[in-house]
């Protein structure tokens, strides 16, 4: 392949625009903000499923607190109505009297044992309640980082786009410069190792920093200026410039 020496040359100026568009993109792909917020979104996700548990839990608590406090009232009715009765001599039978006095003594009783419970399970709610708040204020502080790790990333991903679309900007007036098959191989050989060309320094690619042998230097030597040579050991195609000494 042949090329004006010039063309050759703006492969270099493409190739440095190229290496600075791909520190853009690995920069856009590795911002500390995006480990952050998958670290965070996990976390929150986490603290979603606990908070579905414990409202659960407390909505349980609270209808089992409202049946322990239905079945206490339901006793202190029926000690309200049998002290009533008792209360009135409405019984006069001895027999009956007794009934009705050993009724209320074990319906107190049962009254005290249902307050009891009533009062324990008010203590495991206040606790499950006060977890539910625990992990929602936990889950709101983390969604709120998470806000403001991702308003740094989109603040950060506007700075990068600008410069990448700048820089593309300025690829596109070189490439307008190189003929289509020397862009073509160039294209090709980026795709495969991430540099598709690079300067001839002397005796050595800056490519792949490997020093050529005497017999290549030759053949490089006895090429005309506008053959597209490559170096044997990176494949890379090798601009030459007054620094190469040829």
């Amino acid at each position: 392949m042949k090329a004006a020496p010039a063309a050759q040359k703006r492969l270099l100026d493409l190739a440095e625009l190229d290496s600075v568009i791909d520190r853009l993109a690995h920069r856009r792909r590795t911002l500390p903000e995006l480990a952050e917020i998958d670290e965070i979104s996990a976390r929150v996700a986490r603290l979603a499923t606990q908070a579905i548990a414990a409202e659960t839990e407390a909505g349980d608590l609270a209808r089992e607190q409202t049946k322990a406090e239905a079945d206490v009232d339901s006793v202190r009715v029926r000690v309200e109505r049998d002290q009533k009765r008792l209360d009135s001599g409405q019984v006069s039978s001895p027999k009956d009297l007794a009934s009705l006095q050993s009724e209320i003594t074990s319906l107190n009783r049962r009254q005290g044992d249902l307050e009891e419970v009533v009062l324990e399970i008010m203590e495991r709610r206040e606790t499950a309640d006060a977890q539910v708040a625990k992990i929602v204020a936990e889950r709101d502080r983390l969604t709120a980082d998470r806000d403001g790790a991702e308003d740094r990333r989109d603040a950060v991903f506007a700075e990068i786009d600008k410069e990448s679309a700048e820089v593309k900007g300025r690829r596109s007036g070189i490439v307008a410069d190189i003929p289509a098959d020397l862009l073509a191989l160039y294209e090709k050989l980026r795709e495969q190792s991430g540099v598709g060309a690079a300067m001839l320094q002397g005796a050595r690619c800056l490519g792949c920093r490997t020093s050529l042998s005497i017999a290549e230097i030759n053949r490089i030597k006895a090429c005309s200026h506008d053959e597209v040579i490559r170096c044997e050991e990176c494949r890379r195609i090798l601009v030459r410039t007054p620094e190469s000494g040829l």
